[in-house]
């Protein structure tokens, strides 16, 4: 079975506070795009359990994937066969977009389809939970609030129709360490919800990503690539999650040139919903 594990980007995010449990409270807003890994998931003739990957390299112990611990979840509570998990990546690692997150989440959905498990759309939250605190969103393939961990969930209204995105990702790996140092939570002025309902052309100076600041200063490049798409006429730019990409909106289509300047940056266009 062949599924496409989709990306997001994040419309604002608020560090709010720290919590006892060693975590941060937050809100933003999970916006899905159409680029996407591929994942194939079939069950193993030999009978051992195998990652392998193509595209875009990753790091670490394949072992240590999240598809491979997506299927040690299911296998522990409903003794699922072992499997041959092969995934394509293309969504760029460490840059805001939840590649990592999708690709475990869609595991799970394959796993259920594949052996029947019948799991119940609650339940498959429930596992992606585990995985990670934006995994659920992944179940979903529509504009969504998020608060807590990331894990509290409601569908969002926001329509971007008439707009289009540009993403870049510079050559930046930002770890979650670099993105946490030096965030000071705070409550923010106005609510994300308030900030959303105000036209795209009016987000500028409002709808902020509270890891810019730190991230910025210590890697310039996202900074600078921010500017460049406000030159170009983005009518709303930021760095997405915990970066390093950066989105640029547009009203109408991008300008052609854009992806001239970014040829070794350029990642993704799309016309949005």
């Amino acid at each position: 079975m062949i599924v496409y594990p989709h990306s997001k980007i994040n419309l604002g995010l608020h560090i709010i506070r720290k919590r006892n449990d060693g975590y941060h409270e937050l809100e933003t807003l999970f916006y899905p795009l159409d680029l996407c890994d591929a994942l194939e998931i079939i069950p193993a003739a030999d009978g051992k359990t195998e990652f392998t990957s193509t595209g875009i390299p990753i790091p670490g112990n394949a072992n240590d994937n999240l598809c491979v611990k997506a299927w040690e979840l299911l296998q522990k509570d409903y003794s699922v066969p072992e499997v041959k998990i092969h995934l394509h990546k293309m969504i760029p690692i460490g840059a805001g977009l939840g590649g990592g997150s999708s690709d475990a989440t869609f595991t799970l959905r394959v796993l259920n389809n594949l052996f029947t498990l019948n799991l119940s759309s609650e339940k498959l939250k429930q596992y992606a939970q585990q995985l990670g605190s934006d995994c659920s969103f992944f179940l979903e393939n529509s504009p969504t609030y998020a608060s807590g961990r990331g894990e509290i969930l409601t569908t969002h209204p926001l329509s971007l129709k008439g707009y289009s995105l540009a993403l870049v990702k510079p050559d930046v790996h930002v770890s979650t360490a670099d993105a946490y140092a030096g965030i000071t939570p705070r409550k923010p002025e106005k609510p994300l919800k308030e900030i959303l309902s105000l036209p795209p052309e009016e987000w500028k100076d409002v709808l902020v990503n509270d890891f810019e600041k730190t991230i910025f200063r210590k890697f310039p490049e996202p900074g600078k690539i921010k500017s460049r798409l406000y030159d170009y006429g983005a009518v709303y730019a930021s760095m997405s999650g915990s970066g390093s990409s950066v989105f640029g909106i547009f009203r109408g289509k991008p300008p052609k040139d854009i992806p001239e300047e970014f040829s070794h940056h350029l990642v993704w266009q799309q016309e949005l919903k």
